[in-house]
């Protein structure tokens, strides 16, 4: 594997064997970041995201008025309390993350300032009128370029409602919640399609009561956070990598350790089973309100599989993985999505820019607008463009390995956003470079 610049260019490789710590969970380390910054007094985070993503929210506490300290991955921010942000004297720059600039929306929302929201060219597409409308009607002001970056909060009191979004999204619940403790009443999200919980269980380890029942989540306003101290499991989007890397070689085997196992987020082992992968995991155990575990993948007999629409909110960052497991499986298997639509506005246009580089690999893809149909075929040397999204390097870098030929890969760099060191372990799995002894019993 050669590294250089914006590009990398994987070699074929006939192994798949190591054991992984994954870099800390990206949803979960924006949020204890945000919450942090409202609680009262020094939190400490263990094994916070050293992603590009991570390091934008960060910033973006620190400007308004947060004591911030940053040391590897442990970071200590003090807090100003629920009522103590000051008005940042630039605009906040989210830089690529969407999450940084649709989350702490929710806080702006309610402070008694204005601050302004910018972010990189691809988070200039991505839309915000999802966040704008419920924001609007708590009693907010907010400008933007059409319903796209930049943003223009004009924060006021707010009152409570109750709001059901048109798509199942964990980031649009998460912001009207975040909105929710600085409103008059109590505030509810309606789910049609439940999402990942880490908001409700952070805001519960930052001692914030929240009410779940028949799908619908509330919060009160006007809760204190208190400050504590906090472990950040692994990222399991990233083990999607290596399950898929595992599961697609012969006598792959790759054991991820102290993972988080969300139940919100663990349909990806499900899938991966349903792939034909072998796949052990540790029941979990409690850690600052997530479960985190042990997973062991193993090579399978491969086959068809589908994601239904329903299961789509629960792995929609694992898709890029899971396309790649499928281009690596035995000729004319296949992998369908639907129900989808929501990868359009990611990084990139994720069911486009996947389509192209799978299909310049030797895949055959059939895009629809919701979704796509990927049928396996013999992979050769190519150059793909990943158009700057993190999910697409590493899902073409992890398919490239079972390729004839070398591949390039254009934008390789974006893994920075969620997985620093992605192609060090990626030649570490393969045996470019020494890996560790594997303990290959179950968990």
């Amino acid at each position: 594997m050669r590294a250089a610049g914006d590009q990398a260019t994987i070699a074929p490789s006939a192994r798949a064997d190591g054991r992984v710590t994954l870099p800390g969970d990206k949803s979960i380390s924006h949020r204890y970041a945000m919450l942090a910054a409202l609680a009262h007094g020094e939190s400490v985070i263990h094994g916070y995201s050293r992603g590009a993503d991570c390091a934008a929210t960060l910033e973006c506490v620190r400007a308004l008025g947060a004591h911030v300290d940053k040391t590897g991955d442990r970071v200590t921010i003090t807090g100003r309390g629920r009522d103590g942000l000051k008005a940042p004297s630039a605009p906040l720059d989210a830089v690529n993350s969407g999450t940084t600039m649709r989350l702490m929306s929710g806080i702006l929302a309610a402070q008694p300032f204005r601050s302004s929201f910018t972010g990189d060219a691809s988070l200039q597409r991505r839309p915000m009128r999802r966040i704008i409308d419920p924001l609007q009607r708590m009693g907010a002001r907010i400008d933007s370029d059409n319903g796209f970056p930049p943003l223009t909060i004009h924060g006021a009191p707010l009152k409570s409602i109750s709001f059901r979004p048109a798509a199942a999204s964990a980031q649009i619940k998460s912001c009207v919640l975040l909105a929710g403790l600085y409103a008059d009443g109590t505030t509810y999200v309606e789910e049609p399609i439940q999402t990942r919980d880490h908001t409700e269980r952070a805001l519960e380890t930052f001692g914030v009561d929240v009410t779940t029942a028949d799908g619908r989540v509330g919060v009160e306003g006007g809760q204190v956070l208190r400050a504590c101290e906090l472990h950040v499991p692994g990222d399991i989007s990233g083990a999607a990598f290596w399950g898929a890397l595992a599961a697609a070689t012969p006598g792959g085997n790759i054991v991820i350790e102290q993972v988080g196992l969300n139940p919100t987020r663990t349909d990806l082992l499900k899938l991966l089973e349903r792939a034909g992968a072998s796949v052990g995991r540790s029941s979990g155990r409690p850690s600052t309100g997530e479960l985190v575990g042990t997973i062991v993948i193993r090579h399978g007999t491969m086959n068809s599989f589908e994601i239904a629409a329903s299961e789509v909110p629960g792995v929609i960052d694992e898709i890029p993985a899971l396309a790649a497991l499928a281009a690596m499986m035995p000729r004319g298997c296949t992998f369908t999505v639907r129900g989808a639509s929501e990868l359009r506005v990611k990084e990139s246009d994720r069911i486009s820019s996947l389509a192209a580089g799978f299909r310049a690999l030797g895949s055959h893809v059939e895009e629809f607008a919701d979704g796509f149909r990927l049928e396996a075929a013999p992979m050769h040397e190519a150059m793909v463009d990943a158009h700057g999204d993190h999910r697409l390097a590493m899902a073409f870098a992890i398919a490239a390995t079972k390729a004839s030929g070398p591949v390039t890969i254009l934008g390789a760099s974006a893994v920075a956003v969620s997985y620093p060191g992605f192609f060090e372990t990626l030649a570490q799995l393969t045996g470019e470079a020494p890996a560790d002894s594997v303990d290959r019993r179950q968990p």
